[in-house]
């Protein structure tokens, strides 16, 4: 993998740049769509690509226990399985013990845990989470990270800091042994204490990681918080190689949040989302299932480009919502990422044009005009 800064905004820490990979290129700042078990729900391939996808998301605990490793092995490896050809970045299940804490039990060698599924027991070490992304065959690989949620004393902050260090060493080293396959990320804990993200941040970065994420933000937290521990730490991260905080966010973070310098995202959100009937515009959100669409002739978006906006009126797509249709989840979920896509590819050019500063402003003003 290769990481080419392009440019950087004179008025702020915005940057554009490129990742290289074997599977295509990926200009950042970008968006990824989570496809936690092997699909971004309600899309097909070439749904993701009409939506300007470059790259996706999978997830290790998903993909451990459901297929499992022997069948994702057997069919040739994970893009194969699910028939995509571009790059893929694999989570290493560390939110997801965070966010099945009744059923995980963390130690010293890594977190024991059972199956939300069936009950079994497992365990993921820091060379286990790497050997399965191996075998999944992602492109960009996750360290094992002991996550936490807010609110935390900074106690035991230190504590999660601590081994998720120790477990990114025993990672690192196991991924070298294995001939470096890929590219391995580290991920920067401490909680919403500076201090903590500091250290995190100083003791990763010795570490030759090929990229470094962010992660135990956007967990309950307010708003104002994570952006400071964002922005606290992200100028702490090396400046030639990407800098990704997982699992965030709105519209309004990812604006944010690339004026101070991120490079990646991943959220659950405008998948979700749509599946629940809002709808992300340039002119706010919208529930479709609302009483006011229900004779509405216009698209969701009239400025939008997605297939869903150019063939659809906000009165079919209340109908097929109200009536549990299938199609309403599809056609959601193709607006919601293309409009998150685009946003993307809008933020880019504006940090080549040198006016993030203006694009930043029109983008609340249009935000808050409402629909």
């Amino acid at each position: 993998m290769k990481f080419t800064l392009i440019r950087e905004s004179t008025e702020n820490r915005a940057r554009l740049g490129t990742i290289d990979t074997p599977r295509g290129r990926i200009q950042t700042p970008i968006f990824m769509p989570v496809g936690t078990v092997g699909s971004v729900k309600a899309l097909t391939a070439d749904d993701l690509d009409h939506c300007g996808a470059q790259i996706i998301l999978g997830n290790t605990y998903h993909l451990y226990l459901r297929p499992g490793c022997e069948v994702i092995s057997h069919m040739g490896g994970l893009h194969e399985f699910i028939r995509w050809d571009r790059p893929m970045l694999t989570d290493s299940g560390g939110f997801q013990f965070f966010s099945l804490a009744k059923l995980a039990k963390f130690t010293e060698d890594g977190v024991a845990f059972q199956s939300h599924i069936d009950g079994s027991s497992h365990f993921f070490s820091p060379e286990k989470a790497v050997e399965i992304q191996s075998i999944l065959g992602s492109d960009i690989m996750m360290s094992l990270d002991w996550c936490m949620g807010y609110p935390a004393t900074q106690a035991r902050a230190e504590a999660a800091l601590e081994k998720t260090t120790a477990w990114a060493r025993r990672g690192y080293d196991f991924w070298q042994k294995q001939g470096a396959q890929n590219n391995l990320f580290g991920i920067v804990q401490g909680g919403m204490f500076k201090e903590l993200r500091s250290r995190s941040a100083e003791q990763l970065t010795q570490i030759d990681f090929s990229g470094f994420a962010i992660g135990g933000l956007s967990v309950g937290e307010p708003t104002d918080m994570m952006y400071e521990m964002a922005d606290h730490t992200l100028p702490q991260l090396p400046g030639n190689k990407p800098r990704y905080i997982m699992g965030v966010g709105t519209p309004e973070n990812l604006v944010e949040l690339t004026r101070m310098g991120c490079d990646m995202f991943d959220c659950v959100m405008p998948s979700r989302n749509a599946r629940n009937g809002k709808l992300f515009t340039s002119r706010g959100d919208i529930n479709i299932p609302n009483a006011r669409f229900r004779f509405d002739k216009n698209p969701v978006d009239e400025t939008c480009g997605c297939y869903t906006c150019q063939n659809y009126s906000r009165a079919y797509l209340r109908h097929l919502y109200k009536s549990r249709e299938l199609l309403a989840y599809r056609l959601n979920t193709i607006h919601n990422l293309y409009y998150y896509l685009e946003l993307m590819a809008k933020m880019r050019q504006a940090i080549r044009d040198d006016r993030f500063d203006v694009f930043q402003r029109q983008f609340h003003e249009n935000r808050e005009q409402g629909v």
